[in-house]
C-alpha cells in the first residue's frame, strides 16, 4: 500500500468519525458524500459510499437523492453509480470569483514555475485541519505533481505545515497531537520538527528536503490576508537534484518575496 493510499484511508476514517460527532448530521453527511465522490477516480455505488462513511444505506440513499435533486451529484441509472455533478462548479466559481488571492497569485506562480522548472501551488489554509490547493502552475519539463485545484492535504504536512506551526499561534500540545497523525516517507522526530519550526520563524519560509516525499524538496512561504491570521501559502515542489542545480537559495528568495508582496496586497498595505 502506498503512502498516499494510506493517507486516503486515514482521511476517510476521520471523515466517518466526524459524522458521528456532528451536531448537524444531515449537513455533515452531505458534505462527507461530496468529499468522498470528489476524491474518487471513478463513480461509486450506494453500498461503497455507505460503507466508506459508516452510514446506514437507507440514510445514505436519502442524502444522495437530495444531492441529485440539487444537481450536486449525478446518478447513472445503467450502472447505479454516483459521481459529482456540474452543480458543484457553480459554488466553486462563485468562491473563486471572490477569492482575491487566486487572481493575485497566479502570475507569480507562473513566473516562479518557469524560472525554476518546478511545480508551484497556491494553497488556502484551514486551521490545523487541512490545506486546499486553489491555484497551480507547472513548468511541464520534469517533475509533475499529481495535485489539482481542490486537492486537500493535512495541514501540518511538509514545508507548508512548518509555516502553519511557526506562525499559527498553536500550543505545543495541539501541534504534537496533529503531528502524530502525519505520514511521511522519512519522518522527522517531533523534537527535530519543532527545531525546524524555530528556524522558519527566523527565515520566514520553510523547506522540506525529502521528509514528505523521498527525493523531493518542498519550499513554502506564508501569506497573510490580515497580519493576525495566516491565510495562504505559496509552495514550490520539485525533484531535489533539479532544484539544487537550478539554485535552491534563489528559489527560496523568490518565493519569499512573492509571498510578502501578496501579503501586502491582500492586507491593503501595498
Amino acid at each position: 500500500m502506498t503512502q498516499h493510499s494510506t493517507q486516503a484511508m486515514t482521511s476517510d476514517k476521520k471523515l466517518a468519525n466526524a459524522l458521528k460527532e456532528s451536531k448537524a448530521p444531515a449537513i455533515s453527511r452531505a458534505a462527507a458524500i461530496l468529499r468522498l465522490l470528489g476524491k474518487s477516480d471513478t463513480p461509486m455505488g450506494l453500498q461503497a459510499i455507505a460503507r466508506s462513511l459508516n452510514l446506514v444505506p437507507s440514510t445514505c440513499l436519502y442524502v444522495l437523492r437530495a444531492l441529485v435533486d440539487e444537481e450536486f451529484v449525478a446518478f447513472d441509472p445503467d450502472t447505479k453509480r454516483y459521481s459529482l455533478e456540474a452543480g458543484v462548479l457553480t459554488l466553486a466559481r462563485h468562491w473563486l470569483r471572490r477569492n482575491q488571492f487566486t487572481d493575485l497569485a497566479q502570475p507569480e506562480l507562473n513566473r516562479i514555475s518557469q524560472e525554476f522548472d518546478c511545480t508551484v501551488l497556491g494553497v488556502n489554509i484551514v486551521g490545523l485541519e487541512h490545506i486546499i490547493v486553489v491555484a497551480i502552475s507547472q513548468a511541464g519539463n520534469n517533475f509533475q505533481l499529481s495535485a489539482q485545484v481542490g486537492s486537500r492535504f493535512p495541514a501540518l504536512i511538509s514545508a507548508t505545515g512548518r509555516c502553519i506551526a511557526a506562525f499559527g499561534n498553536y500550543t505545543h500540545e495541539e501541534l504534537e497531537e496533529k503531528f502524530n497523525t502525519l505520514r511521511w516517507d522519512d519522518p522527522p522526530s517531533f523534537e527535530e520538527w519543532m527545531a525546524q519550526i524555530e528556524k522558519v520563524r527566523t527565515d520566514g519560509y520553510a523547506v522540506d528536503e525529502g521528509n514528505y516525499i523521498s527525493g523531493v524538496t518542498v519550499v513554502a512561504a506564508p501569506v497573510w490576508k490580515t497580519r493576525e491570521k495566516l491565510s495562504h501559502a505559496m509552495v514550490a515542489i520539485g525533484i531535489s537534484s533539479t532544484l539544487n542545480r537550478n539554485g535552491l537559495p534563489a528559489l527560496q528568495n523568490a518565493l519569499l518575496k512573492s509571498a510578502q508582496m501578496l501579503s501586502n496586497q491582500l492586507s491593503g498595505e501595498f
